[in-house]
């Protein structure tokens, strides 16, 4: 049975390589192809695809907040970010919102179709540098027995936004304050939970609030 795949690329030339691509597999069935979240939103549950390749960065909606709502609608639905990012805060923030998988854009060919079989079969693919920050920033969260302090409101209100993808200049702009006094709460944060830098510090954030 040919595997139903949906893409959701804003880059044109991409979204028409991956196009392309999913037709030379036997397999798989390219549905749908969308340049937008809010797009994929409407389009997406009455097509009902196995897999979703998503892009990370789109206009308007992101890619994560995407998922996050698509997971909503339909949440045994298998979603692989496809992005050009190896930062480990976006890692989280896309398996968080419910991705089963992560590929660089600069996967081959080949290491995509895998993907996508691998995922349509309850897999969760994701390349090697990928899986390995995972697995070290999961092995970090749990290799502190110190006993953390309790954060401010502030504190968690500015490791929230983190987490949803705000940088510091946005999160001081939500909060009316200055960017100074954002890094001083991250700073402070990362103190209290016994973490070296803001990723570590996100990432054990959500590890003590799911």
């Amino acid at each position: 049975m040919n595997k139903s795949v949906v893409i959701v690329e804003d880059n044109k030339d991409l979204l028409q390589q991956l196009v392309e691509l999913l037709g030379t597999a036997s397999d798989i069935k390219c549905v749908g192809a969308f340049a937008t979240g809010e797009e994929a939103l409407k389009k997406i549950p009455k097509l009902a695809p196995d897999v979703v390749l998503m892009d990370i960065k789109l206009p308007g909606m992101s890619g994560i907040q995407c998922v996050a709502e698509l997971k909503k609608m339909l949440p045994k639905l298998r979603i692989i970010m496809v992005t050009v990012y190896e930062d480990s805060e976006r890692i989280f923030k896309a398996l968080k919102a419910g991705a089963i998988g992560y590929l660089l854009k600069s996967s081959h060919s080949q290491q995509i179709l895998d993907a996508v079989r691998d995922a349509a079969g309850g897999g969760a693919p994701m390349s090697s540098h990928i899986a390995s920050k995972v697995v070290e920033h999961f092995h970090l969260v749990g290799s502190s027995n110190e006993k953390t302090k309790k954060l401010s409101a502030r504190e968690e209100q500015v490791l929230n936004l983190l987490c949803g993808g705000y940088v510091y200049k946005e999160i001081a702009d939500k909060m009316n304050i200055k960017v100074t006094t954002v890094r001083y709460f991250v700073q402070n944060a990362c103190l209290k939970l016994h973490v070296r830098t803001r990723i570590e510090a996100v990432v054990k954030h959500q590890a003590q609030t799911t």
